[in-house]
């Protein structure tokens, strides 16, 4: 009788085509996140004004995304399907605990989900998630784009993360829950580098300055991190770590069987049994 095996569920491969477009909205992202900090004082600086632009750009870019990946790894409609449902389950999440000393469980889905996707299609489906939460929740304002770009760049971590094929139990779960909580304070400095730049009347000590050199604007941002936004990023922080910790074996096999399903990454060998 003639017996069937399948790979274990990798994250989906990176190709040249979905390697230069994630580089391409990186820069997007960093120049529309960093720009204010080269500008003068009389440039107008409110990322009211530029967030319709850099959301224009930001949905054919994920779009790209998107078809690169599928076209170099030869996915088929079920594996969007799959990023649907997980976007609409994120969604769901973040109003359970958004609001509350930063408690948001969206995130540790966030990062199981790319560490099983894979990059590409990670940050695809926490840019996706992030614009449906806003609309389920009505959050949407300028500083939506900014947060689909820091939650698409988040999931991309997990996705880039080292053994991806052969990692498993105890050691893979430490590798995302320390991932975990060092990404959720890097999202939420880098969405305060949003805000922060449009307040300029704070004190002098965590003011933004328009047109005063990068390091000094840079010293004021850190200290305006430290005395803002620190215990919510906290918080953030800490329940991630403990979701991955408590409930990531169970959802990791899930999604890497999900996944399988989808055939992202599997398949089959069709062998002879041997004599004897």
């Amino acid at each position: 009788m003639t017996e069937v095996r399948e790979r274990a569920a990798r994250p989906v491969r990176l190709g040249p085509k979905s390697v230069a477009v994630l580089l391409l909205t990186g820069a997007v992202g960093v120049v529309a996140f960093g720009w204010p900090l080269l500008a003068d004082a009389e440039s107008g600086l409110a990322h009211a004004k530029d967030a319709p632009w850099l959301f224009a750009a930001l949905l054919p870019l994920l779009v790209a995304v998107v078809v690169a990946t599928i076209s170099e790894s030869g996915m088929d409609a079920k594996a969007v399907a799959m990023l649907g449902v997980l976007a609409a389950v994120g969604a769901a999440l973040r109003p359970l605990g958004a609001g509350t000393a930063g408690l948001e469980p969206m995130f540790f889905l966030m990062v199981l989900s790319g560490r099983v996707l894979g990059p590409g299609f990670g940050f695809v489906l926490g840019s996706v998630t992030m614009f449906a939460s806003a609309l389920l929740t009505g959050g949407v304002g300028p500083w939506m784009p900014f947060q689909m770009l820091s939650m698409g760049w988040f999931t991309m971590g997990a996705g880039l993360l080292p053994g991806p094929g052969r990692l498993r139990g105890r050691a893979e779960l430490a590798m995302l829950a320390v991932y975990g909580c060092v990404a959720a304070f890097a999202y939420g400095t880098v969405m305060n580098l949003q805000g922060w730049v449009i307040l300029t009347e704070l004190g002098s000590g965590i003011s933004f300055v328009p047109g005063a050199p990068v390091h000094e604007n840079l010293v004021r941002f850190l200290a305006y991190c430290a005395t803002t936004s620190l215990g919510w990023d906290l918080g953030r922080a800490v329940l991630t770590v403990v979701l991955t910790l408590t409930l990531g074996p169970t959802l990791l096999r899930a999604l890497r069987r999900a996944t399988r399903r989808a055939a992202f990454d599997a398949r089959a060998a069709f062998e002879e049994p041997g004599d004897g």
